[in-house]
């Protein structure tokens, strides 16, 4: 290994992996490649996932980049690819990086437009695939609950001062309160 030159950066399908990384740790950084996927990939190329990403040579480079943009040239199973059945194509995909967000964003909209009701709870903001919304899924302030810190102390009437016509304050006595009737034993 030492014999063979060390990169410090490697750069695999648009994303730069540090050199010291395991190579299957490094190939879950680019988005859409799990640890499984990259076990499958470094199994099929018969490369030893734990070396350094730095010692790899420009040619398995090359092979992992070709292997990651087309899977099934290496015959993985449908199941094993993150877009199945593409609405558009028809075609068993993988997809990567900013791919994945361009077609989530894309399949959101058109349950909108075509008003499904997928489309309409995404609209909400409510949960999408049956799940219970009586106790989870709640956002937002609370609804009919008054919002505050401590409980305010009752509030008893003071006494106001009420002007003289000579100028000076003179205190009016507060109002008394009626007491309930009693009870009537027998």
């Amino acid at each position: 290994m030492s014999s063979q030159e060390y990169n410090h950066i490697v750069r695999i399908v648009g994303n730069d992996i540090p050199g010291e990384r395991k190579l299957i740790i490094g190939l879950t950084q680019i988005k859409g490649i799990g640890y499984n996927f990259a076990t499958a990939i470094l199994d099929n190329l018969k490369i030893n996932p734990n070396s350094s990403v730095g010692y790899l040579t420009d040619s398995e480079v090359q092979s992992i980049e070709k292997l990651i943009t087309d899977p099934s040239s290496a015959n993985f199973p449908s199941w094993f690819l993150n877009r199945r059945k593409d609405v558009e194509t028809g075609k068993d995909m993988h997809l990567l990086t900013s791919d994945i967000d361009f077609t989530l964003r894309n399949d959101i909209e058109r349950e909108r437009i075509t008003s499904s009701w997928r489309g309409y709870r995404h609209l909400y903001g409510l949960k999408v695939r049956g799940q219970r919304t009586r106790c989870t899924g709640r956002k937002g302030g609370a609804v009919g609950v008054a919002k505050g810190g401590k409980a305010a102390p009752a509030k008893t009437a003071a006494p106001k001062a009420v002007a003289a016509p000579t100028g000076e304050a003179v205190a009016t006595p507060a109002p008394e309160k009626k007491e309930a009737p009693a009870e009537k034993k027998e």
